[in-house]
């Protein structure tokens, strides 16, 4: 679902506003999905001793004819350590604004959705890890004009 709604963030008159419904299956602790970090080459691990929490979130990655390379996060948890690591997650909706500084929502085929996170330890350095899982949806060529949520 996409509005072209007014932007009083910016220099233009009109911004794309997109929203945005999702699903979101994944078993961190195990690396199913995509979803994993590596100990002793065949190990999965992801909560050790130096881990105190994981920063997950929902990125949206798409281009337009003004940028190559559009990312936007639509959604993020916190997940600390003892929490269930199995997430499954029905019909969420973007926890942020999902604006794209003109109107390159409209009638864009490939909207690349990918769940990330940072582990965050309990000393030392802050890795980012990329799950290998992503969905792109396209998204209409024509703008909503009745209330969405």
């Amino acid at each position: 679902l996409r509005k072209n709604v007014e932007d009083f963030t910016g220099p233009r008159e009109r911004s794309d506003l997109g929203f945005v419904t999702f699903d979101i299956t994944a078993d961190i602790l195990n690396g199913k999905n995509g979803l994993q970090t590596f100990r002793n080459k065949n190990t999965f691990i992801i909560f050790d001793w130096n881990v105190k929490q994981l920063f997950l979130y929902l990125s949206a990655e798409y281009s337009t004819k003004n940028n190559a390379l559009n990312q936007v996060v639509l959604w993020d948890k916190i997940m600390l350590r003892g929490d269930n690591p199995r997430l499954s997650l029905k019909d969420m909706k973007s926890k942020y604004f999902f604006f794209d500084d003109g109107n390159g929502l409209k009638g864009n085929r490939n909207i690349t959705l990918t769940l990330s996170w940072n582990v965050v330890p309990n000393a030392g350095i802050l890795p980012l890890v990329t799950g290998s899982g992503h969905v792109s949806v396209p998204f209409p060529d024509t703008y909503e004009t009745t209330k969405s949520y």
